[in-house]
């Protein structure tokens, strides 16, 4: 069992916790391990169809380790990749939600933004403090902030350090719903059921086709996203889901 990390699953759902309260929560090389250990596999498990990944009430992820950090050199900053480890997260294929409660800061706001989407509760603070230590963000703060909330408010918070609430944060487009604080995981559970009740094919591509909208021209999206849509009537999920559309029934969905 992973050792900064809870893990508990409930259906398709994968509920982690990370577990460093004494540090805030705050990342390191064991963390991003862990977590990529513990989740590879079970992205490729046909049953799994969500993620929600949370910390407690006081911190998602109050930033990276800087005790572990500060003594290292370029040299092994460039050997360890350290960011690496966090884009193989990234990568993961199955739907991710970030639960966020308390401060979600320098790392922990990159792992949130890694994320699908974000829930935050009101009381939630997101921030790329990393100007105030030295250096700038290293694992996709400068590049996903900037795609989400854009090159204004991802200069003025990268360059001045601050903070942003969650009122903001939903505002500007980082985070997708804002709840009450004591409801922030259920409310990401529950949005995690109902991804993992879907076909897992038709929300893979979904999940695709919406990253292509960032990287891509919209004419090459466009045809992104339509042979996506062309394709997934070779599933049975869709033969299914619009059997059961028709007779006004529950579809049953096997993810083929």
């Amino acid at each position: 069992m992973p050792d900064t990390l809870k893990i508990s699953r409930t259906g398709g759902v994968v509920l982690v916790r990370i577990d460093r309260p004494k540090q805030m929560n705050a990342l390191n090389f064991q963390v991003g391990s862990e977590l990529v250990s513990a989740l590879e596999p079970l992205d490729n498990d046909p049953e799994v169809g969500c993620f929600v990944l949370t910390g407690n009430e006081a911190a998602f992820a109050a930033g990276a380790d800087i005790k572990e950090m500060q003594a290292k050199t370029f040299g092994d900053m460039l050997a360890e990749d350290y960011p690496a480890i966090w884009e193989r997260f990234g990568a993961l294929r199955t739907p991710k939600i970030a639960a966020v409660n308390g401060y979600a800061l320098g790392g922990g706001c990159e792992l949130a933004m890694m994320c699908d989407f974000i829930i935050a509760g009101e009381g939630a603070q997101f921030g790329q403090p990393e100007i105030k230590l030295g250096i700038i963000p290293g694992i996709g703060g400068s590049q996903r902030l900037t795609r989400l909330v854009g090159r204004a408010k991802a200069m003025d918070m990268i360059l001045t350090g601050r903070m942003m609430g969650a009122a903001e944060a939903e505002s500007c487009g980082l985070v997708a719903r804002v709840v009450a604080d004591d409801k922030v995981v259920d409310t990401a559970l529950d949005a995690a059921g109902r991804i993992a009740a879907y076909s897992k094919p038709a929300v893979q591509l979904a999940r695709e086709a919406v990253n292509r909208a960032e990287e891509s021209a919209l004419s090459e999206g466009l045809l992104f996203e339509r042979r996506m849509f062309q394709s997934l009537f070779a599933t049975h999920d869709q033969k299914e889901g619009m059997a059961a559309f028709i007779e006004k029934r529950k579809p049953k969905f096997t993810g083929k």
